[in-house]
């Protein structure tokens, strides 16, 4: 059973492997419903009976609906009697599950396109009337021949004469276009109607009503306010462990302790910053290590970023565990495991195919450390977690900070590390990150950050000849950090930039700027 079953209104959104599946449920959650994301070869009677959804969403996929062995909507779902959107695929599924016919399309109907308004639904309650055209989002090579009975056409596009289905008796609605993306303007609006209008949710989640639940779960799940044993919590200083930290305090109090490691491959003040915040601030148990020795020390000389990830994850691990082992009545490890972590790692596709970086974490710890795992904010989107931490009354600085990864520095500076190469590339990377945030543009930008190549040019200097390393700047936008493109600087503000590193960093005499997109570039460089 979900922690928040009885609760909150529930859609359920059926995963047939879209890309985009994970935009239908932080559309849904804007709204205020509280909405999972399920694969559709993992729903049973028992599991539906628990979370109780009063509405269901049918997400688009890959796969053709005229091909045997596809996926198809359980009919566990079509004997629920609630309401059903289905989307792209979830359409086309929909109707042919239940009688209608799909068929390969002439012509494949990708990105913009016009559909106009036929006929009236509830579905158009508020955002659409009769005559109206359109911008949605398509992208399908399937079409919809015949529709099953009950349904009735109520909008079309050049190439989908069934763009929008509706029957009004069972409450069941299909579109071929995606709403949950941006480049349908009007895809949130249609979707509130159907949750809120059609559906009927209440439109009650919200974070501070998340507060308190989440409060009392973690209470439930470590014996109570007053209970015994400690709950250790690895601190990185970011959002996620940050919110988490935070509300545990609030849960348990003093029986946090937080683990701060410092590994030597922070930015400029960064430990001096967290430690601060969340020993005088908040008051809350911190240990501080400093273990910049042990992880500099192992780091010499690899220059393969692979070897590097590995090398500061196993080390990360042994310090965690050494600390952990010291704290007197330690039962459980908090993590700050994010929704979209745990829609992929029970994905359609079993997650990710292709591991193109390993990534820094302790996921391994809780089997190794015999502690029972706890997961605050396992819920929860990016955004939200954002917004649970203004509620929590969290920093606004803290909460707009950059992502930063676990390795640190140690993959900003391509090649072999020394602590000479990370203190020109901390002054630099701060000197870049201190313009953004003077221009106003640090809310605008997803990531920027400086990088250190192992590339020296020759320059001028005075009247001297330099032969010194060329620094990289990099900044993107992005929704998710899944893909990315540069921000656009303004050229006389890298110039600027540019001009203050030069000057005030020795080592640098070189500066460029980084405009390759996310894929096929990673937004960072190792």
């Amino acid at each position: 059973m979900t922690a928040t079953a009885g609760q909150h209104d529930h859609i359920l959104i059926v995963d047939f492997g879209s890309q985009v599946t994970q935009l239908i449920a932080r559309r849904v959650r804007e709204s205020g419903v509280y909405c999972e994301v399920w694969p559709y070869n993992a729903i049973t009677a028992d599991r539906l009976a628990g979370f109780a959804p009063k509405g269901i969403i049918l997400s688009g996929g890959p796969a053709s609906v005229t091909s045997a062995e596809t996926p198809r909507a359980s009919e566990l779902l079509l004997q629920l009697g609630v309401p059903i959107l289905g989307i792209c695929y979830g359409q086309q599924t929909m109707v042919a599950q239940l009688g209608g016919e799909v068929q390969a399309a002439r012509s494949r109907e990708f990105g913009r396109a016009m559909v106009e308004v036929r006929d009236h639904c509830r579905l158009f309650d508020g955002v659409w009337d009769i005559g109206d055209r359109r911008q949605v989002w398509m992208s399908h090579g399937d079409y919809i021949a015949s529709l099953p009975d009950g349904f009735r056409p109520v909008a079309v596009s050049e190439s989908a004469p069934f763009a929008v289905i509706a029957d009004e008796a069972r409450q069941y609605y299909g579109v071929q276009f995606h709403p949950e993306v941006i480049h349908t303007p009007d895809g949130p609006a249609l979707l509130r109607a159907f949750t809120h209008g059609i559906v009927g949710c209440r439109g009650d989640w919200s974070m501070a009503a998340f507060r308190g639940e989440a409060i009392a779960r973690i209470r439930a799940a470590t014996g109570g306010a007053d209970g015994t044993g400690r709950v250790i919590l690895g601190l990185s200083g970011g959002v996620d462990s940050s919110v988490a930290a935070i509300l545990l305090h609030e849960a348990i109090g003093d029986r946090l302790v937080c683990i701060f490691v410092d590994h030597g491959l922070l930015r400029e003040g960064e430990a001096e910053e967290v430690t601060s915040l969340f020993r005088h601030h908040y008051n809350i148990p911190l240990v501080a290590v400093d273990a910049a020795e042990a992880f500099l020390g192992e780091l010499a000389g690899v220059e393969d970023p692979e070897q590097k990830r590995k090398i500061i994850g196993r080390l990360f691990i042994e310090v965690f565990e050494r600390e952990a082992g010291r704290i007197g009545d330690a039962r459980y490890l908090a993590q700050g495991t994010l929704y979209p972590d745990v829609i992929e790692s029970v994905s359609v596709a079993g997650g990710p195919s292709v591991t193109i970086k390993s990534h820094h974490n302790v996921g391994g710890l809780p089997e190794r450390m015999n502690l029972t795992l706890i997961e605050p904010l396992r819920e929860l989107f990016k955004d939200e977690v954002r917004a649970l931490g203004r509620d929590l009354g969290l920093p606004e600085p803290f909460l707009r900070r950059h992502p930063f990864p676990g390795p640190g520095l140690a993959i900003r500076v391509p090649g072999a590390i020394s602590e000479d190469k990370l203190a020109v590339l901390r002054r630099a990377d701060a000197i870049f990150l201190q313009a953004i945030r003077e221009a106003g543009l640090y809310d605008a930008i997803w990531q920027a950050f400086a990088v250190l190549l192992p590339v020296r040019t020759v320059g001028v200097m005075g009247d001297s000849r330099s032969y010194e390393q060329v620094c990289a700047l990099r900044a993107v936008t992005s929704a998710d950090g899944m893909t990315a493109d540069s921000y656009p600087f303004d050229h006389a503000f890298l110039a600027n930039v540019a001009t203050r590193i030069i000057n005030e960093v020795a080592g640098i005499n070189r500066v460029v700027y980084d405009v390759t997109s996310k894929p096929p570039g990673t937004i960072e460089w190792e």
